[in-house]
């Protein structure tokens, strides 16, 4: 028989359990109904290209794979759509194409219905574009914001079939010259030069003026002399030139797609896209949801549209910071110093939170007002960057320049007066010429007394210096009280009329008028200051 607690721990254990199928079940219905654009699975963090068999069993052979691909992921508010991946530049380096005799067969994206769709709208928007009436619509009923959503997707793509095809042709173009991948980094240059020296016996004789910079041939022609390449076969060569024929395509496509991204989000958010661009723009309101998604949520949350929620393991370093999002790989952010660029990322989303407010209004459509806050990022980032003011160094006063200003008032002079060396210190200091000093003490310690007792204690004078300067008003108040002081006009406060006398006792009498009546005798009687006494006291004066 289970006890009431048993009972109660199997009913709570049922109710967990069913909430995780709850949250499993809400999880899947979320997928299914997160609209994606671009055809494709995609996760907006830079995924690992695939290109080895080995990496296809491991998939195919485990379901870890696609758990770690389910836990990575970007920051996608409700009614965005996911951006798509961008391949990781290690990832393609690590690819072997050599052994892969068409280009065809890594890079699909050409000539796909997507792309001819995507395209096809983009021509026809050109030809016809949207009224300003129809920009201002909201994004849910406005079809050509879709399309450019779908066209910044596509340029992604556009980008990670470039950078394939780029590692096509250097594996394929290596054996006929190996230097010149060190020596061209730029795909699109190191495209052109190779179309530029084709098979030729001697590259030295190849004209390669305004394909390169005058500096960059000067090495291709010094480094053709030596090098180890041998001609390719004719198969070897075709194919590179399908490759090379591939990427000219693709870069008209993405050139195409880019002009019409920038001229419509220059329509759609001018301001917005001024301070961060119109591609990363573009993205900011595809995974927004628009302007009225970047409108409403908190400033502080902007910088982390498009942040990953999980790194997945084996990818760049570039790609393993945390809380980084679109704005992090805006021009603006990349050309900040790196120890500054959290900070300006999240100025940058605030900003943009301010800019979006102000395009969602339809106000300011010249772009003005980013410009605006463009420039106030711009003299943020110089004050992070700028170097703290040099110490200044004081030079020494002159020596024997007069006694310094020192701090005056009656706050400064009790404290000279309660740090001063008293009359007694000073007499115990002294000793007299001659005669022992007197000791004062207890055990093992005595004091010496110096000239104490032997001379007159003075009382404590402070320094002239220090003394406090009278107004006029009260000197004059001080003269007058120390002369009514000294007339004795002024009766004291225990003074009495009162007057003890043997024959009456007590007797009231007035003091201050019998001291008045003595003075007029006086004054009258021994005024000249003399006097003179005739006789003896007893004796007959008559003669």
């Amino acid at each position: 028989m289970s006890s009431l607690a048993d009972e109660l721990l199997a009913d709570l254990e049922d109710l967990s359990g069913g909430e995780d199928n709850y949250d499993d079940n809400e999880e899947q219905a979320q997928d299914a109904e997160q609209p994606v654009a671009s055809g494709s699975s995609t996760t907006g963090v830079k995924r690992k290209a695939s290109g080895s068999d080995d990496e296809m069993s491991d998939v195919e052979g485990g379901e870890g794979g696609e758990e770690e691909e389910n836990a990575i992921g970007t920051l996608v508010l409700e009614g965005g759509v996911k951006p798509a991946e961008e391949l990781d530049a290690e990832e393609v380096q690590r690819m072997e194409l050599g052994k892969v005799d068409d280009v065809r067969k890594v890079a699909k994206l050409d000539g796909s219905k997507r792309m001819n769709d995507i395209l096809k709208e983009i021509e026809k928007y050109q030809a016809n574009p949207s009224t300003p009436e129809q920009m201002a619509m909201p994004t849910h009923s406005n079809p050509e914001y879709n399309l450019i959503v779908q066209a910044n997707n596509l340029s992604v793509d556009v980008d990670n079939e470039i950078m394939v095809v780029h590692k096509f042709i250097r594996d394929h173009y290596a054996p006929k010259f190996p230097e010149l991948e060190q020596l061209v980094t730029d795909p699109q240059m190191y495209i052109r030069s190779v179309r530029a020296l084709a098979n030729s016996e001697d590259p030295t004789k190849v004209n390669l003026q305004g394909i390169l910079p005058p500096a960059i041939i000067m090495s291709v022609l010094v480094t053709a002399t030596t090098t180890s390449g041998q001609q390719l076969p004719d198969a070897e060569w075709k194919a590179v030139q399908r490759a090379c024929d591939l990427a000219d395509r693709l870069e008209e496509a993405r050139k195409k797609i880019f002009m019409y991204v920038s001229s419509r989000m220059n329509i759609l958010a001018p301001n917005l896209s001024a301070i961060v661009g119109t591609t990363t723009a573009a993205k900011l309101l595809g995974v927004a949801g628009g302007l009225s998604g970047i409108a409403k949520m908190p400033a502080c949350n902007v910088h982390l549209l498009g942040a990953q929620k999980k790194i997945a393991a084996g990818f760049s370093t570039i790609t393993q910071k945390k809380h980084t999002g679109f704005i992090f790989q805006s021009e603006i952010v990349q050309q900040t110093p790196p120890e500054y660029r959290m900070k300006v990322q999240r100025t940058v989303g605030a900003k943009c939170a301010l800019a979006a407010r102000m395009d969602l209004e339809r106000q300011r459509r010249d772009g003005s007002y980013g410009q605006q806050l463009r420039e106030k990022i711009e003299k943020h980032i110089d004050r992070l960057a700028a170097p703290p003011p040099s110490k200044i160094v004081k030079a020494l006063p002159i020596p024997n320049d007069g006694p310094k200003k020192r701090r005056g008032g009656k706050r400064a002079r009790k404290a000279k007066e309660a740090y001063a060396q008293t009359e007694l210190r000073k007499l115990q200091n002294r000793m007299a010429f001659g005669e022992p000093e007197e000791e004062v003490g207890a055990f093992d310690q005595t004091k010496g007394l110096g000239m104490i007792g032997t001379g007159k204690v003075r009382a404590n004078v402070g320094e002239a210096k220090s003394r406090a300067k009278l107004s006029k008003a009260n000197k004059l108040r001080i003269a007058a009280l120390t002369k009514a002081a000294q007339s004795g006009t002024a009766t004291s406060g225990t003074a009495t009329s009162l007057t003890v006398t043997p024959v009456q006792g007590f007797e009231l009498t007035n003091r201050a008028a019998a001291a008045q009546r003595v003075k007029e005798a006086n004054e009258r009687w021994f005024s000249n200051g003399t006097f003179s006494f005739v006789g003896q006291k007893g004796t007959n004066t008559k003669k």
